[in-house]
């Protein structure tokens, strides 16, 4: 569980910020009647800016915390939480994880490695991010062979053909962000392909943990076709270390990111914010607990198929200690001095 829990991020230091009002605040309507309470509003494919000293004529505050988001980035302070996919995503057909990881294990089996089709595969939306409209060009067109099979995915046309376990039939799977994260990255590590990941630029609550030419091949996302071709060029010579990645990309998968570990994730995370808190929370008298019993169809059975029967046995496991300045910095140079390799052996042409 260590490279889920090491995070770098201390959420339980005392210079830690926090909401310091002097009067109720005004949210886009809302009112909030204990003005210490975080705010935390979560906006889908829209983020608002709002300059401090605009905003603090609406809520008189010193600093706004940290939010709990799916994803962040270099020039962000969210505090990553595991997305919803993990409990399901009925509306695109995709089973809660704790089934899913097993029928990926299962799909795995289905086609060895070597008898798998030498080629790089991706299905999705090619509508959502410039990269993704950039990566449907590296498809045969009669002219070039960039050794990549890009699958556009109508949402307006369903999701009966959206099978994950079925997928894993290619040596090579591709990762590439939409508008940004994207849900699809542990389903494509878990293929035993080796995975090609087009040079992210957001990151999820465990995927800091994964190193380049260890557990997935990097891709230079300024020039994607050729680092793509590269890529399974150099896997189909050197079949053992392609799938020596594919294995541990997949490993991790399965070892780290299990249901328990998520769940401590969580744990370890809300403790540690709850101690910044000015003021205990309490459940109202008119509050309604929701349960999956008023879902209907597949939404009911998702959540029946994630729900927990009953508490842990065993304890939470230890959360490894934040990094130091130094520490980190060596780390993130592992990474950088790795995928620079990568490029080298491109620019030489040599597999």
């Amino acid at each position: 569980m260590g490279e889920i829990a090491s995070d770098g991020v201390d959420a339980g230091s005392s210079s830690s910020p926090t909401v310091v009002s002097k009067k109720p605040a005004y949210i886009s309507g809302i009112f909030v009647k204990n003005p210490g309470v975080p705010i935390f509003l979560s906006v889908f494919l829209v983020t608002l800016f709002v300059t401090a000293a605009i905003f603090t004529r609406w809520v008189d505050v010193v600093i706004i915390p940290p939010l709990f988001h799916y994803c962040g980035d270099d020039g962000t302070y969210d505090i990553v939480f595991p997305d919803w996919s993990f409990w399901g995503w009925p509306e695109v057909n995709i089973k809660p994880w704790v089934q899913l990881s097993k029928d990926l294990e299962q799909g795995n089996l289905k086609k060895k490695w070597t008898e798998r089709e030498p080629f790089a595969y991706w299905k999705g939306n090619t509508h959502t991010g410039k990269a993704r409209k950039d990566l449907a060009r590296c498809n045969p067109d009669g002219q070039h062979e960039w050794n990549a099979r890009i699958n556009h995915l109508d949402w307006r046309k369903g999701f009966k053909d959206t099978d994950l376990a079925s997928q894993c039939t290619h040596r090579y799977k591709i990762y590439v962000e939409g508008n940004s994260w994207s849900v699809s990255e542990k389903y494509i590590l878990a293929c035993d392909s080796m995975s090609l990941v087009i040079t992210p630029h957001y990151y999820d609550f465990f995927s800091r943990g994964l190193y380049p030419t260890v557990h997935y091949w990097p891709i230079n996302e300024r020039n994607k076709c050729h680092s793509i071709k590269y890529a399974v060029d150099w896997g189909n010579k050197n079949t053992e270390k392609a799938q020596e990645i594919g294995r541990a990309g997949s490993e991790f998968i399965k070892n780290e990111l299990q249901m328990k570990y998520v769940y401590d994730y969580m744990l370890h995370l809300l403790t540690e914010y709850s101690k910044l808190f000015k003021y205990r929370p309490f459940i109202t008298k008119n509050a309604v607990e929701v349960c999956s019993c008023l879902d209907k169809g597949m939404v009911k059975e998702f959540k029946e198929m994630s729900k927990v029967k009953g508490p842990s046995e065993a304890s939470p496991c230890t959360m490894h200690p934040p990094y130091d300045a130094a520490e980190l910095q060596s780390l993130l140079e592992r990474k950088l001095n790795l995928t620079r390799q990568v490029e080298t052996w491109e620019a030489s042409g040599r597999v």
